[in-house]
Parts: C-alpha cells; sequence; structure tokens
C-alpha cells in the first residue's frame, strides 16, 4: 500500500480528567500502538461557548509523550493577530522540535464565534490569507510590517525561528481555500470530500504553487466509527458528532467511514492511492482501548 502515510489521532475526550500518570499512560498507549501524532481542533467560542485552544492544548501534551507528533486541525488564524500567532507558534516548536504541524482554516461553521471575536466573517478569507503570508514570514526570519488594512504595525519580528521548520496544511473545501494552499502552505488539509475531489484539488494545489519549492505533503481529517457491530459504529460517531456540531449526522454519513477496522481501511485507501500522506481520525468507539487498537489496526492495513 504506502509506507509512508502517518496516522493521527484525536486528543482524547477524557485525557484532562485522568490523573496526571495516567495522561502520560494513555498517550504513551497510543505511541506505542505504531499511531504517529496527535491532533487537536481549535476553536475560541463554538456554538454553545465550547472551545480548545488548539496550540495550547498541544503544548499542554508535549511533555507527556515525547515520541508523539503535535497537529492542530484546523487553526483559526483569522481570529488571532499574526504577531501573536506566530510567536505561540515558534514557541511550541521549540519546545518540541520538529514535532508541531499547523493546519490552518478560516472556520465559519458557526459565524457567532467569529463575531465575537471582533472579527467581520465576510472577511475572514481575506484576513487568514494576509495572516497567513505574514506568519510565514515571520517565522522564516523575515521583519514584516502590517498590511493597512487589517493590521498597522512596523517591522515585527520573531526570534528564535522553529528549526527545523514548521509545516503549515490550509484546510477548507472551496477552491479559494485549494488555491490558499498553494499559495501559503506545505499542503493540503481535506475534510468531507470524495477522493476524485481529493485528486484535483491537491493537483490544484501544486499547480498554484508550482513556483515554489516545496515539498508538499497532503492530509485528510475524518472523523471515524469503530466496532465489531457496523451499526454500533455508526451510533457511537454519530452520536459523537452530533453533540460536536449540534447538527443531523446525516449530514455527515456520506464522508465518514465506520464499522471494523478493515472497513474503515477500505475507506481511506482511495485517498491514500489519490496521494493523502497524513491522516488525522477522530475515532468514537465502545472505549479509549478499542479505539487505539482499531487506529493501528488501520495504519497496518493501509501502509503494508
Amino acid at each position: 500500500m504506502n509506507d509512508i502515510v502517518r496516522l493521527g489521532i484525536s486528543t482524547p475526550w477524557d485525557l484532562w480528567r485522568l490523573r496526571h500518570d495516567d495522561q502520560r499512560k494513555r498517550l504513551a498507549l497510543i505511541a506505542d500502538a505504531g499511531i504517529d501524532h496527535v491532533f487537536t481542533a481549535d476553536h475560541v467560542s463554538f456554538h454553545d461557548g465550547s472551545g480548545i485552544d488548539g496550540l495550547i492544548h498541544l503544548a499542554a501534551m508535549s511533555g507527556l509523550e515525547p515520541r508523539l507528533g503535535l497537529h492542530v486541525g484546523v487553526y483559526l488564524l483569522a481570529l488571532r493577530h499574526p504577531m501573536v500567532a506566530a510567536r505561540q507558534i515558534a514557541s511550541l516548536a521549540e519546545a518540541a522540535p520538529g514535532r508541531l504541524t499547523v493546519g490552518i482554516g478560516v472556520g465559519g461553521e458557526d459565524r457567532h464565534e467569529i463575531e465575537v471575536c471582533g472579527v467581520d466573517p465576510a472577511s475572514r478569507g481575506r484576513r487568514t490569507d494576509v495572516s497567513l503570508g505574514m506568519v510565514r514570514a515571520l517565522l522564516d526570519g523575515d521583519t514584516v510590517d502590517g498590511d493597512g488594512e487589517f493590521f498597522d504595525f512596523v517591522g515585527g519580528a520573531i526570534r528564535p525561528t522553529p528549526d527545523p521548520r514548521v509545516a503549515f496544511l490550509v484546510g477548507g473545501r472551496s477552491d479559494a481555500a485549494v488555491k490558499r494552499a498553494g499559495r501559503f502552505g506545505d499542503g493540503w488539509l481535506a475534510a468531507w470530500c470524495s477522493p476524485s475531489r481529493f485528486a484535483a484539488a491537491t493537483a490544484m494545489v501544486e499547480y498554484e504553487g508550482a513556483d515554489r519549492n516545496v515539498q508538499w505533503q497532503h492530509g485528510l481529517q475524518v472523523w471515524i466509527g469503530v466496532d465489531d457491530n457496523r451499526d454500533a459504529a455508526r451510533r457511537h460517531v454519530a452520536t459523537a458528532m452530533e453533540g460536536f456540531y449540534k447538527t443531523g449526522f446525516d449530514r455527515f454519513e456520506r464522508y465518514t467511514p465506520f464499522g471494523t477496522a478493515v472497513e474503515v481501511a477500505e475507506f481511506l485507501s482511495p485517498y491514500v492511492q489519490a496521494g493523502a500522506t497524513t491522516l488525522n481520525l477522530t475515532p468514537c468507539g465502545p472505549d479509549r482501548e478499542s479505539e487505539i487498537a482499531s487506529m493501528a489496526e488501520i495504519k497496518r492495513l493501509l501502509t503494508h
């Protein structure tokens, strides 16, 4: 199949309710299973005020299990000042060198989340473009001025710069997001798309960024339901997604695999064949140990 697929698992839901030693054991179990990284979402005030600051969340995990990479997907950059975002990314990269990957997105599932941060939802795409260009330049060691529309500052700099360089994957389903990935990112982070759309979009990314010296890496982020019983697997993931997104599972079912590890791997295989090298999976199963075991089996099936 593909021996370069990197498989990531979402942060275990109950991690911070565990005792400190048990937090380490849970993450060690993930690393022992051969899973490459953990990833987290990022929301300031989602729907009912829920949220996770993605970078802080990863920072808290970074010292618990040094074998695991750290991914955020996706970070809502439009809700942050680019100087502050660049400093936080640089600080985390310094503490965990070579382990951090940052997925960037514009958000939009909850417009109110954007509004309460003082950002016009209609401008979030342009604001993300401006911010991402600035953050990328700052982390490459450049001195940056504000653009005059969204940010008004002169002579911004971030030292030290990350070594090795932090990879940025740009998420979003629109052509505008895909082109943003080509202009600023190291790849596209897909969600809720078909394998054919994945292949077409990643080709668009690489065409858009053809004049840049990029080692492209493209990813897919998806929820999965895992259980020996297919109906039970569907219930696991449907319940979790409806609770998180506050809407019916029917909106997501087409792009959400559920069933045994073999069935989930069969669903994901066409994306790997289309060039996905990173798979960020949110497993929903009967218990955490079963979820981790299923993830390990999915990786084995996809890489052998």
